[in-house]
């Protein structure tokens, strides 16, 4: 067999390299198109309409009309994006769980020491996102958020499974960890614990987004979709907010 002198001095370059490097030339030797194209182009058809004259007065109350009729059809409604930013304006944005709607916002739980709530304490201005893909609808909410009372978040841990109880002990959230780290100290908590009952850290609790704006969004062919968006007129702590109701175009 005849090798020649180009082909021997790449082997020989190739095992002269590092683990790093060879690390990296693998990478490098993987096939990495230019760019990604969507050419899908989904039509809605919704036979619904959406329009300033068939709306709630109170864009709470439209999202609880809503919401209801989702839970027929959607595996997860109450999935939504929640997006904050630092002072300097940096966003983030992340999929948690909503857990309530009472007369003044949106309701969710967390740890206080999360990146999340370490910027909605220091930047309270906050965004909520929920798309429901099997009805073609989404729902924008922009506001202010404040933290719940203790006794509403002690009232609903308590409400929570055992394990999610005990894996919010567990978890320094957002914390950077080592593998097998937060199991293990799962599974000390939980020889701790036992079947007792877990109380509520001073770490964890709920936040309440008041909305100053919503927007209902509804899905229509060419793209020509419902929007019709609520702005809030008066002080959020005012008992009885007021809004101003409009379409926007699609």
């Amino acid at each position: 067999m005849i090798i020649t002198t180009s082909r021997l001095f790449s082997q020989t370059r190739h095992l002269l390299l590092t683990p790093t490097a060879l690390s990296r030339r693998k990478i490098m030797d993987v096939h990495i198109p230019p760019k990604l194209v969507v050419t899908t182009h989904n039509q809605y058809k919704t036979p619904d309409h959406l329009t300033v004259d068939n709306v709630r007065p109170q864009p709470l109350d439209q999202f609880k009309d809503w919401f209801e009729a989702a839970r027929t059809t959607v595996a997860e409604p109450e999935a939504m994006t929640l997006s904050t930013s630092t002072p300097s304006g940096i966003p983030s944005a992340r999929v948690v769980l909503l857990k309530l709607v009472d007369d003044k916002g949106f309701i969710f739980f967390t740890n206080y020491t999360s990146r999340k709530s370490k910027e909605l304490l220091e930047n309270p201005n906050a965004a909520l996102t929920f798309y429901w893909k099997e009805v073609s609808r989404q729902i924008r909410v922009v506001g202010k958020v404040e933290k719940v009372t203790r006794q509403e978040s002690e009232e609903y841990f308590q409400s929570r499974p055992l394990g999610s109880r005990i894996g919010a002990w567990a978890s320094k959230q957002s914390s950077v960890v080592e593998e097998g780290e937060v199991q293990e100290r799962y599974a000390k908590l939980e020889k701790r614990f036992g079947e007792e009952s877990v109380p509520t850290p001073e770490f964890w609790g709920g936040w309440r987004l008041i909305p100053n704006e919503v927007e209902f969004w509804l899905g229509k062919p060419s793209r020509l979709h419902d929007r019709v968006q609520y702005t809030r007129q008066n002080a959020p702590d005012s008992e009885t907010p007021s809004w101003t109701i409009r379409r926007l175009a699609p």
